[in-house]
Order: C-alpha cells, then structure tokens, then sequence
C-alpha cells in the first residue's frame, strides 16, 4: 500500500513542511530539518495524538482543564464529553478531575485556581 501525505510539522517553532511516504510498509520522510520532524510525521501517519484542552464547570464558574499526555486523535471530542459530564463544587491548579480518561492512560486535570 503506498500512501503520501503532506503536512507541517508542529513539534518546534520552525514549521516544516514534510512530505510523508509509506511503500510496502515502510515511512519515509523528507523536508525536516531536525529528527523531530521525523518522530512527528511517523506518529501523525500511524497513530495521531492530540492534548486534549477544555474547561470544566465549578460551582464558581468555569475553569480551565487539560490531559496529561496527548490522547488519540479519534478520541478528542469523547474525552471533551467525559468533562462536560463534571461539575465541581471548587477546583485547584494541579487536581486530577478524571483518572485514566476512557482507558486513554490520561488524566484530566485543573489548570486554574478558583
């Protein structure tokens, strides 16, 4: 199966535009200039991750939240859900609010003092 895609690389400030290739199994990347580019596209094409980053309601308004470690792609929108659901009666910077969200290996947590 050959695949080409093409996309910009957002690990640092320099934005390369990579080209992607994946021949009979194998990716292949050019236009990085540095082997984070590479990690990224290899990652982007395989199994793409996002941070997830949303507000959570408090009894004192809404405050800011966000997982730990990215989470995949196909599952932002479920884990915005899963903190929608919540309402706290406060909030600290640092609180883990979801342990584990949806299997993920993340946890949501505050980041925002009442």
């Amino acid at each position: 199966m050959n695949k080409k895609k093409e996309m910009i690389c957002i690990m640092c400030p320099m934005g390369c535009e990579l080209t992607v290739e994946q021949v009979d199994g194998k990716i292949k990347v050019s236009g990085n200039t540095c082997n984070r580019g590479i990690t990224f596209a290899e990652e982007e094409l395989t199994s793409p991750k996002r941070m997830v980053t949303t507000s959570v309601k408090t009894e004192k308004g809404v405050k800011a939240c966000k997982t730990t470690i990215p989470v995949p792609k196909d599952k932002v929108f479920e884990v915005v859900k899963e903190v929608e659901k919540l309402r706290l009666k406060s909030a600290k910077y640092g609180q883990i609010i979801i342990k584990n969200v949806l299997g993920t290996g993340a946890d949501v947590i505050v980041t925002a003092n009442d």
